[in-house]
């Protein structure tokens, strides 16, 4: 998917292969996200789009000193379609960070554990269900 080898910039410590990757980078998710939030239209599919953003954080964090002032990685989404009105929430409705891997679950268990300060044996059994994009709701009953 990607036109650069994020892996092989970073144990090179290529920082004018970063430079570049980030613009491309840049410019591939904001690309997909206009379609995807003005247009109703995917490009790619959610597989393909989260390894974007994976690439663009890796080489972030890898060269925070190249960081763009416009990184995707700052914003969520684009301006959505006019046909959309705006509202205000009680509270913020914010986003989630994905799972990729075992790491990540447990990563995250460990800091609901934190945040809860409750011990491992405790911790509530987790429920995953397919993910559908897309979707969010606020509910007041």
């Amino acid at each position: 998917m990607s036109a650069f080898d994020v892996d092989a910039i970073i144990s090179h410590k290529d920082s004018n292969m970063a430079e570049q990757a980030l613009k491309w980078l840049a410019d591939e998710i904001n690309q997909h996200d206009i379609a995807y939030y003005q247009n109703d239209k995917n490009l790619i599919d959610d597989a393909q789009y989260d390894a974007l953003r994976q690439n663009l954080l890796k080489l972030e964090q890898a060269f925070p000193a190249l960081k763009r002032t416009d990184s995707p990685s700052d914003k969520v989404g684009a301006q959505v379609m006019p046909a959309f009105s705006k509202r205000a929430h009680e509270l913020p409705m914010l986003s989630l960070d994905n799972g990729f891997s075992e790491a990540d679950i447990a990563d995250f268990i460990r800091k609901v554990q934190d945040f809860l300060k409750i011990d491992k044996e405790l911790f509530p059994p987790i429920i995953a269900e397919p993910k559908i994009d897309g979707l969010s709701a606020a509910i007041h009953y």
